[in-house]
């Protein structure tokens, strides 16, 4: 009998979205949550994402996709725009959850730079997995490659997890 191992994904809801509208596809969530168990053995899967009211409906589909959400407040610039930025609260969880033991591996999902000292943390600590980037090879962070961790671009996977019903609610 083989045992799976209990990793664990962190996703920055935010870059996520943005990162996959630059493709000429859609992301199946209920799809991508299979392919992120079968593939990298996530029993968790985490996204951290601004709370916006008028998005209930995709936060409730989020989580019956398998999803727990983490939501971070909002506020709101002078022309009216949201900001949430969930960085800071993702890589305190994920600091947390290397403290207390909580998984064996750790797949970061973002582009986003500003995660290359968590990279980095995670691989001292024997603790991280992947990189899953949204954006395509140009457009992932200089900083990400640098720490030499494996990197998995979604549009090289989108057979996989695309969205093959171009009526989805999100």
């Amino acid at each position: 009998m083989i045992l799976k191992e209990n990793n664990v994904a962190y996703m920055d809801g935010a870059n996520l979205h943005r990162g996959i509208a630059g493709f000429d596809w859609k992301l199946d969530y209920a799809r991508f949550r299979v392919w992120l168990s079968e593939k990298y053995s996530v029993k968790n899967a985490y996204i951290f994402i601004g709370l916006i009211p008028k998005y209930k409906d995709l936060y409730i589909y989020l989580q019956e996709c398998g999803f727990t959400l983490i939501f971070k407040e909002v506020v709101y610039d002078g022309d009216g725009k949201a900001k949430g930025n969930c960085d800071a609260d993702l890589v305190l969880h994920v600091a947390r959850d290397t403290y207390k033991n909580k998984f064996d591996k750790a797949i970061i999902v973002s582009s986003d730079g500003d995660y290359a000292s968590l990279i980095k943390f995670l691989q001292e600590k024997n603790k991280f997995k992947i990189i899953l980037s949204p954006s395509n090879q140009k457009r992932c962070s200089i900083l990400l490659k640098r720490t030499n961790a494996p990197i998995v671009y979604l549009n090289d996977v989108k057979d996989k997890i695309f969205l093959k019903n171009k009526k989805s609610p999100y």
